[in-house]
């Protein structure tokens, strides 16, 4: 597993492989993206939710990679606990402290 500063190196490399992605969002939430990129200084609202997300890896990756959480991942790893269930739990916890 690479570390947080691995990956965010990682990340600041401008010619990285991408992919296409679709989603459905509803269509006030794209047009209040529309006009919220330019007052952000950002081009386009596509790049507006890529910022969105960036910012929510981090800060996510920023808590899995506490050494506290780290030693419970692993330590309930260790006691035969499923990559589905730590999975499960972990996002639960996550969006309840959002």
């Amino acid at each position: 597993m690479k570390s947080l500063s691995e990956k965010m190196a990682i990340r600041r490399q401008r010619n990285r492989p991408s992919t296409t992605v679709e989603i459905r969002l509803p269509e006030d939430v794209v047009q209040d993206l529309k006009e919220m990129a330019p007052v952000f200084g950002i081009g386009s609202f596509q790049a507006l939710i890529r910022a969105y997300i960036s910012e929510g890896m981090r800060r996510d990756e920023s808590t899995l990679n506490l050494p506290e959480v780290r030693n419970l991942l692993e330590g309930l790893k260790r006691d035969g606990v499923s990559d589905d269930v730590i999975a499960e739990k972990l996002a639960e916890t996550l969006q309840r402290s959002a």
